[in-house]
């Protein structure tokens, strides 16, 4: 029996429509599709024909080993069938996607990456804060707020540090980023669900970030910090000022 092919595919945040037309015509060739939780089940209507598996992993709840999955990679490919790793976002961010290029490679697998859109661009886009600014705003640092023990960890090593995996863990998360050099003052933007119709935004300063906990309760969540979180549109002129021009 000849090998199968997997091809992993970045779903995008959020909504089905947000997937690459490469994305999704792939999706449509699949005849099985291992599906993470954060992906859209509209996306389902696109491969009728394919067996769904899901294999999802969400932080403090239910979530499929790694092992597993890539056991099912291999098992599905072996059996000659045309295999979709659907992800949430972009597959090479924080999504395991080495550990799963690897055993398909051991197992002598052919298999293809497409791209997709990631949280931090689709939060970028709900908030319209774009993560660089000219003159100011030239590095951003993608960071996992969540190690494998759940381990809570931040960072400052951009001018914008963009933060997955800290929706939970908020007030935790202001204490990492004033004891890794963050000013207090330091703008913070919070999205939950970007991406969805029913994103939730919120801005705050890194002492006032525990406050978005409420808010974004139970919702995924990216957190920008620093010049990437504030506004890109100026203020309008107050009164005062248009009467001296």
């Amino acid at each position: 029996m000849p090998l199968g092919h997997v091809v992993f595919i970045g779903a995008g945040p959020g909504a089905a429509d947000l997937i690459t037309l490469r994305g999704l015509a792939a999706l449509q060739q699949a005849q099985v599709v291992l599906a993470d939780a954060l992906t859209d089940p509209a996306l389902r209507e696109h491969a009728p024909q394919a067996e769904w598996i899901d294999v999802g992993k969400r932080g403090f709840a239910h979530a499929t080993g790694q092992a597993r999955i890539n056991a099912l990679l291999v098992e599905q490919a072996l059996a000659g069938r045309r295999v979709a790793r659907l992800k949430g976002g972009d597959p090479s961010i924080f999504g395991r996607l080495e550990e799963e290029l690897q055993a398909l490679a051991e197992a002598g697998i052919a298999c293809e990456v497409i791209p997709g859109v990631t949280a931090a661009v689709a939060a970028a886009a709900q908030s319209q804060r774009p993560l660089t600014r000219r003159g100011q705003g030239r590095t951003v640092a993608l960071t996992t707020a969540m190690t494998l023990q759940h381990a809570l960890q931040a960072g400052h090593h951009a001018d914008t540090e963009v933060f997955y995996m800290a929706g939970q863990q908020l007030a935790a998360l202001a204490e990492s980023l004033r004891a890794c050099g963050w000013p207090p003052h330091s703008a913070v933007s919070v999205v939950s669900r970007a991406g969805c119709s029913d994103a939730q935004m919120s801005t705050h300063t890194v002492d006032s970030l525990a406050e978005a906990a409420v808010l974004h309760a139970g919702r995924p969540a990216v957190v920008t910090v620093g010049v990437g979180a504030t506004s890109a549109v100026a203020p309008p002129p107050s009164t005062e000022a248009a009467r001296h021009d």
